[in-house]
Formats: structure tokens, C-alpha cells, sequence
């Protein structure tokens, strides 16, 4: 079915973000369900994979995902020995997440098949144009104050 662009949500910028995060999501889904994974427990892992350690409420804000909801996702990554909490040197009213070797381990396949997906779904954008929507996403995030 063609989009048109004259209607409303055709040319909402907010719309517009969903639904292609939703096209560059699907697809992608499978292989991480394959891995054992949901959404967020994914989301979790990535964000973990290059970071010495979160604290809750900033793994919260880069996930997505209210701070309730993600104490259960981690209470069962941990369990299955793919994050640790400890103690922050600096806070001991704060813990931070950290992933484990194993947890490494399970990502790692993963962020490879991401890279892959969303090389595949932007090849027909252009590296310029792929490089140039990177760079104005993350101005728009920068300059937007956090919820």
C-alpha cells in the first residue's frame, strides 16, 4: 500500500522514527528470539557490551525501559549469568551493571548479526546518506533534555 505524503502521519517526524525502527527491527527480531533474548534483554546486553558498568537508572534511560521493568529483565540476566551487580566505589547508595564474560559471549554473535542487518537495510540509502541520518539523530538527541 503507498504511503501518501500528504497525510498527517506520513510526515510526523516522531511517526516517521517509529516506523522505520520498526522496519529495522523486523528481521532482526527472529535472531535474537533465536538467542534466547526479548527486546530488552537485548537492548541491555548491547548497551553493556562497550561499557565498564551502568548505573540502573542510566542503563534504564539508554534501554528504553522504566526502571521497574528492567530490575526484572536484569534479575533474570543475571540468573542466567550474563550481568553482575556491584557496589559503585564512588556511591554506595548506587550499583552498577556490568556484563559478564558470558554475557560477552552470548552478545557477540549478536552485535555482529546487528551490524549485518542494518547494513543490509540501509544498502539501498548510500553510506553518505545512512552517515548523514546518524549524524542528524544524534544532534536531535543531544539537543533534547532527558524525560
Amino acid at each position: 500500500m503507498a504511503r501518501s505524503p500528504t497525510r498527517f502521519v506520513h510526515q510526523h517526524l516522531p511517526y516517521l522514527l517509529a516506523q522505520a525502527s520498526h522496519v529495522l527491527w523486523r528481521g532482526f527480531e527472529a535472531e535474537v528470539r533465536a538467542a534466547g533474548l526479548n527486546s530488552l534483554e537485548w537492548r541491555v546486553l548491547a548497551t553493556l557490551s562497550d561499557s565498564p558498568g551502568l548505573s540502573v537508572g542510566q542503563l534504564a534511560h539508554e534501554v528504553l525501559a522504566k526502571q521497574p521493568t528492567l530490575t526484572k529483565s536484569l534479575d533474570r540476566l543475571a540468573a542466567q549469568g550474563y550481568v553482575q551487580r556491584r557496589s559503585d566505589a564512588g556511591d554506595a547508595r548506587r550499583s552498577l551493571v556490568e556484563l559478564t564474560p558470558a554475557g560477552l559471549r552470548k552478545v557477540q554473535p549478536l552485535l555482529a548479526a546487528a551490524e549485518r542487518h542494518q547494513l543490509a537495510r540501509l544498502r539501498d540509502l548510500g553510506v553518505d546518506d545512512a552517515e548523514a541520518l546518524r549524524q542528524a539523530l544524534r544532534r536531535l538527541l543531544v539537543r533534547t533534555p532527558p524525560a
